[in-house]
């Protein structure tokens, strides 16, 4: 077999432009493996690639797609962590959206025996996120309270169980009352509906005046000032997400007068050792959770590869809560 299903984004627009397309299959290079894909996950990255605004970094492949679950299938030179079979899940630069994919060896985990290969598409890019905003980033600790927008998409499910898991109070916003209690039911401690609410009001009223040590913000620049306004002395804003646009005014007064920090990251550009090290992180916080069957993956639907195209319109509506997978 040379050759391999792919989907490519022809142009920038809607999920019109996805299209089924036939590619060389990859060969994996020196410390690589290639996976053989039974599924991979849809997350906003792939969304803002194909409306043309969030292109993929310099030598990642065009092919859509961070995140993946499958079996390797081959060795790359040097490979020792891996071994051929093996149920894995894996963060990509890209590609993921194929039969098969190439991935740095240590950029894979290996499946717990009891999660479904097809549902661990879901995990990497998420935990992978949360891990490494939440815990390397803002240092979130067991007593902190910790402030999730969007709390019911996949990142969100994702943070909540992790935050809580590790002894903090988590809030959230989301835009109904279904989606407030898809986020309850995972361990947050009060939903806030920023369609018929001031989040920022009701934040202070929840934590006594007090704000949120921790914000993790998939907006931006629209609620940039509230945010601030929430955080608690010494308190951090991680922005992951421009979904409200990318400038704003920024009251340097008030972040000051807080000793607050307001930082950006994202994940897909960053160098192969600091994604390992993520990936290590994600061992460490995830990893036991989801072998002991207490993560809830929080797939809300799963798609076959012929119907990428709706999957991705079904991401766009905005009524998913959790994960979509888009399965071979």
């Amino acid at each position: 077999m040379t050759t391999m299903q792919a989907i490519e984004y022809r142009g920038a627009g809607g999920p019109e432009v996805l299209v089924e397309t036939e590619r060389p299959m990859p060969v994996p290079g020196p410390g690589e493996v290639l996976v053989k894909v039974a599924a991979f996950g849809l997350n906003r990255a792939d969304v803002q690639q194909r409306r043309g605004v969030y292109p993929p970094p310099p030598g990642a492949s065009d092919i859509p797609g961070l995140e993946v679950s499958g079996t390797i299938e081959a060795l790359g030179e040097g490979v020792v962590s891996a071994a051929i079979g093996q149920r894995v899940c894996a963060l990509l630069a890209g590609g993921g959206y194929a039969q098969y994919v190439t991935v740095p060896a240590g950029l894979v985990i290996e499946i717990p025996q009891d999660v479904d290969l097809v549902d661990a598409a879901g995990f990497m890019e998420v935990a992978g996120t949360v891990v490494s905003n939440l815990f390397l980033e803002a240092g979130l600790t067991a007593g902190s309270t910790v402030l999730l927008h969007g709390g019911a998409g996949g990142i969100g499910s994702m943070a909540i169980q992790l935050a809580a898991a590790a002894g903090a109070q988590v809030l959230v916003t989301a835009s109904s009352e279904e989606k407030i209690a898809h986020c309850l039911a995972l361990g947050a401690y009060a939903g806030i509906n920023y369609r018929e609410e001031d989040f920022a009001a009701r934040t202070l009223e929840l934590t006594d005046g007090a704000g949120v040590d921790v914000i993790l913000d998939v907006v931006g620049a629209k609620y940039l000032a509230q945010n601030v306004r929430i955080l608690a002395t010494g308190g951090t804003l991680v922005v992951i997400g421009l979904q409200g646009g990318a400038k704003a005014e920024l009251d340097l007064r008030a972040l000051m007068t807080k000793r607050a920090r307001v930082m950006g990251t994202t994940l897909r550009a960053r160098p192969l050792d600091q994604k390992e090290e993520i990936v290590a992180a994600v061992r460490k916080h995830a990893l036991p959770m989801l072998a002991q069957g207490t993560l809830d993956l929080s797939i809300d639907r799963r798609f076959p590869f012929t119907e990428a195209r709706l999957a991705h319109e079904y991401f766009d509506s905005g009524n998913h809560t959790g994960k979509i997978i888009v399965k071979f």
